[in-house]
């Protein structure tokens, strides 16, 4: 039996709907990851799976029961799940053990096991005043996770954090997800934030979704140049197949990402191209070919060539989509 049950809800906003007719199930300890365009309704769903938005229309069902909105009780939010806002707060001039007290509903055991997790132990004997950002996030984590969740739902949870506090709360997250075994839903914008985490990806706009799948399905076949662009970088094929294989369905472009291409020794099946850029990446390069009368982006661990020498590219069939 699906844990969470989310039937054809939609929600008006000022001018359109912020979500119309989303429906889908999650599984008891299933990672489901949302993405999409600013504005395309994923902070708005998460609220309202938590209670604590009214849907106009549809039915939000969690362990078999109805999940009741604001208007029809006194204190909106479901005792079961749990919401991280990407907004969320801390109470000024209180001591972090005061707060996580207050929230805590386990043994003290139990409780002292979350704050190890969060990495937050050594933090209990500070202010609020005297937190990091991401500090202050673990501990608003560690506080939900002691009101015993069955589901949590995490809103942004990686924005406005330097890469060391983002690893921090990326690893805290693994470790809540291995040791606790609890279900999670996570709305990011950075590709490479959900699709390592995830188990099913659903990708949003206008308050639909447009793609359900496994990330390498969604990643390696998006249904549309929408999809592609979400999860990374890609290169469209324009004209009859690019010139160099065969063209696409009518009224479809062909996709394939830069990782997919290789640099290869001069065959039958490889594509003539100039280097005309060669870009540092940090952990790969990215290179600028043009070849087939456009520009290819190749990304390579390593490489041996230069600005101005012919190269040869190659790829898979399996390696193509059509957008």
């Amino acid at each position: 039996m699906a844990l969470l049950e989310v039937s054809g809800i939609s929600k008006q906003g000022k001018d359109d709907f912020s979500v119309k007719k989303v429906s889908f199930t999650q599984e008891p300890f299933q990672h489901i990851a949302i993405a999409g365009e600013t504005g395309s309704g994923k902070t708005t769903l998460l609220k309202m799976i938590a209670g604590l938005l009214q849907p106009d229309a549809g039915e939000i069902k969690f362990e078999n029961k109805k999940v009741i909105g604001p208007c029809d009780q006194l204190i909106p939010g479901h005792p079961g799940i749990a919401y991280l806002s990407q907004y969320f707060e801390l109470r000024n001039n209180y001591w972090v053990h005061e707060l996580l007290e207050m929230a805590n509903k386990l043994e003290q055991g139990e409780a002292d096991n979350i704050f190890r997790i969060c990495q937050v132990d050594h933090l209990t004997g500070r202010r609020t005043d005297q937190l990091s950002g991401g500090e202050k996030q673990r501990i608003a984590l560690a506080g939900l996770l002691i009101t015993s969740p069955r589901l949590l739902l995490l809103d942004e949870p990686f924005s406005n954090l330097d890469i060391l506090h983002k690893n921090t709360i990326k690893q805290v997250l693994q470790d809540v997800s291995e040791q606790m075994n609890i279900t999670s839903i996570l709305v990011s914008h950075d590709p490479v934030d959900i699709l390592s985490w995830a188990d099913t990806l659903l990708l949003m706009k206008y308050g639909e979704i447009v793609q359900q799948g496994t990330p390498e399905e969604v990643y390696r076949q998006p249904v549309n140049e929408y999809c592609a662009g979400l999860l990374g970088d890609y290169n469209r094929i324009t004209g009859p197949g690019g010139g160099f294989v065969s063209p696409a369905p009518e009224g479809k472009q062909l996709m394939i990402r830069p990782e997919s291409f290789l640099i290869n020794e001069k065959t039958e099946h490889t594509l003539s191209g100039t280097v005309q850029e060669i870009i540092f990446c940090g952990s790969h390069y990215t290179i600028h070919v043009q070849a087939g009368g456009q520009v290819i982006r190749v990304r390579t661990a390593r490489h041996n060539v230069t600005a101005g020498e012919q190269v040869f590219l190659s790829f898979r069939s399996s390696d193509i989509a059509y957008i």
